[in-house]
């Protein structure tokens, strides 16, 4: 089968109109660009030129050759081309998803450093599914399900039940996780729409709970709490600061709660986008430098 480079050295002599402008304008002599076309017509089995003193021209065959010849030449170019650009330039729709309204500065900064990237950023405690909607990096808080993912774990966190001390001498402070019925809890969603019916254990049980508000939202979850409105169950690094200035204070924090991972998980593939690596890499510093500290307890 001819070549690629066949096809092109043809659509040349087609183009000038004779052997040896064609063999200027590819840096060939005319013998080798003479011999090579000598030899596609003998490897096609048919003559693609009628070769006169003063010009070419095509034979049928030929003028058939130079229709395909053209689109595969140009296809072939196009691909080439495109393979060239995946290097290691972040470029293309890069689309993210976290929990929180943490790290603006850390897209602004990307979008100022790669002007190529195009970026769509959903702020939602919900696992999205990366596959299925399009998403290339999601921050994750909690164990992470789904095997099929790659996950760099950036630290460890602790969930913490907490509420406001006014909110504690109003209703009583639970001593045992299983008082907690007795008050109202502002819960997250087991799934889309299922709001949970009970908090892990310290000692890998669960305890039932019920509550007035169900949120997946942190900083909805967090300003309930603040308001009196209950006690909420929140990663403690997300109510350092409230816990630190004592708007907030521990509940049960012997029992209640659980041990969770802070993550950056993306979808496992041969090859993975340069956007894709450099971002997780840029967030995963920030990550670690900028989000607060989990509570002393």
């Amino acid at each position: 089968m001819p070549s690629i480079d066949r096809m092109k050295e043809f659509l040349a002599v087609v183009s000038s109109g004779s052997i040896s402008a064609a063999a200027r304008s590819l840096a060939l002599p005319r013998a080798t660009l003479s011999r090579r076309l000598s030899g596609l017509e003998a490897d096609l089995g048919v003559r693609l030129l009628h070769r006169r003193t003063t010009k070419l021209t095509l034979t049928e065959a030929g003028e058939e050759l130079r229709l395909r010849a053209g689109k595969i030449v140009a296809d072939a170019e196009a691909a080439w081309s495109a393979v060239q650009r995946l290097d290691d330039t972040p470029r293309g729709l890069l689309r993210v998803s976290l929990t929180g309204a943490f790290f603006k500065q850390l897209f602004i900064d990307f979008l100022c450093d790669f002007p190529e990237v195009r970026l769509e950023v959903l702020s939602t405690t919900r696992h999205v599914d990366l596959i299925a909607e399009g998403v290339d990096v999601a921050m994750r808080i909690g164990p992470i399900r789904d095997q099929d993912l790659i996950t760099k774990r950036i630290r460890s966190d602790r969930l913490l039940a907490v509420a406001t001390p006014a909110y504690l001498d109003w209703r009583g402070r639970p001593e045992t996780p299983d008082q907690l019925v007795d008050h109202n809890c502002i819960v997250g969603f087991a799934g889309d729409w299922s709001p949970s019916k009970t908090w892990p254990l310290l000692d890998g049980g669960t305890v039932p709970v019920s509550g007035r508000l169900a949120a997946n939202e942190l900083d909805l979850v967090k300003a309930s709490a603040l308001e009196g409105h209950g006690i909420a169950l929140l990663p403690t690094a997300v109510a350092a600061r409230e816990l630190e200035a004592g708007l907030l204070v521990p509940v049960l924090s012997g029992s209640v709660g659980a041990e969770i991972p802070v993550s950056l998980v993306y979808a496992d593939r041969e090859f993975i986008d340069p956007k894709v690596r450099i971002f997780v890499d840029r967030a995963a510093d920030v990550m670690r430098r900028e989000m607060p500290e989990p509570f002393s307890l």
